[in-house]
């Protein structure tokens, strides 16, 4: 009885109830989306970190675990003073510079020959390592997105650099140059932002670190094999408020339009739920029917937002194919709790209104 009310209840109004199982749907979907590319992009640069191969990072004191936020405020001669402690093996200094050309990248300027040291080197794919000050390396998944090949001319930061190779990613940035070209065009002349430090044995890195904090005081100082760990939302400043004020927003549309569809079904059945009351039905009777009314929407809703979550997908990765969106089934569960809490959240008031009518008050409601 109450299952064959509820369902007639939905299909009674189409459009209003397409309407608010489509609010549902967009409130999940931009939970899982918003999330999904937060932590999607910083799972995949920690990991990108990680695949360069050295054991210590090192970075200027209060510097961001988001290597896009690092300035270059560190002398080059730093190298130096790493390059004579006990069990460093090899120290590659590296300058970042953000990339909105074509796409949003990190460009790291890298002196080739250090950065081999530590990294074991690139894979090729096409083409040679740099040789020259105007010679760059491109990912294969940048260069595929860009359709860049070995022996193009590409022009970044006004600069026009010659395509010397292309190479396997996995090795930190997307694109690379050399170290001196970038410091000229950056004004950063003799400055990094990053020294990555490579050494004897990977079990040495703990007494290397003690050694690097003597004499770096207040420097960041990080182990890479841990890297991918502290990238999360929490790592950057103002990026987990940021997340957490999306993912109320999506859950205020969610909780008003479900309020509204709630509320205005009320004002239309005001004679029904009188006959209702008149036939015998209790408060709890008349709450639970509009409650499972919204249980339907937010449950065909949440369906809804998942496909579109996953169509959303597509559709960026296909227009920025180096971005990555991370749609994980604990964020799908928390995703339909959110959007299932603000729908009942949102037809609390409507369904205590109607259990609150007087049948006959309600019955002569014209």
């Amino acid at each position: 009885m109450m299952g064959q009310m509820v369902s007639r209840n939905v299909i009674h109004r189409p459009v209003r109830t397409a309407v608010s199982i489509l609010a549902v749907g967009v409130e999940v979907t931009l939970v899982l989306i918003i999330v999904g590319l937060t932590s999607g992009l910083l799972r995949e640069a920690g990991k990108r970190v990680e695949g360069i191969g050295a054991d210590i990072m090192l970075q200027p004191p209060s510097a961001s675990v988001l290597l896009t936020f690092s300035g270059a405020p560190m002398p080059i001669r730093i190298a130096d003073k790493l390059r004579e402690i006990k069990y460093v093996q090899a120290v590659a200094p590296a300058l970042f510079q953000f990339n909105s050309t074509g796409g949003i990248d990190l460009l790291y300027g890298i002196d080739p020959q250090s950065f081999r040291d530590v990294s074991g080197g690139f894979v090729f794919l096409q083409g040679r390592d740099m040789q020259g000050p105007n010679d760059m390396l491109v990912d294969d998944i940048a260069a595929n997105s860009r359709h860049i090949t070995a022996g193009n001319t590409y022009r970044l930061l006004d600069h026009d650099f010659y395509v010397s190779g292309i190479v396997e990613h996995g090795k930190g940035a997307r694109i690379f140059v050399p170290l001196p070209t970038l410091q000229d065009l950056t004004g950063a002349h003799d400055k990094a932002s990053v020294f990555f430090i490579k050494c004897t044995r990977p079990e040495r890195a703990s007494a290397v670190m003690d050694q690097m904090r003597a004499i770096f005081p207040g420097y960041e100082i990080r182990p890479l094999k841990d890297f991918i760990s502290l990238m999360t939302t929490s790592s950057l400043p103002g990026l987990d408020d940021f997340v957490r004020s999306m993912i109320a927003l999506a859950v205020a549309i969610g909780f008003l339009v479900i309020f509204l569809s709630m509320y205005t079904t009320v004002v239309e059945r005001t004679r029904d739920i009188g006959i209702l009351k008149a036939l015998g039905a209790s408060k709890g009777y008349i709450v639970k029917a509009l409650l499972g009314e919204t249980l339907v929407i937010c449950g065909v809703g949440i369906i809804v937002g998942i496909g579109l979550s996953y169509v959303t997908r597509s559709a960026f990765l296909a227009s920025f194919p180096t971005l990555t969106i991370d749609i994980t089934i604990s964020w799908i569960v928390r995703a339909a709790l959110i959007a299932l809490g603000g729908g009942l959240v949102g037809a609390m008031y409507p369904a205590w209104l109607a259990s609150r009518k007087d049948p006959v008050e309600a019955l002569a409601y014209d």
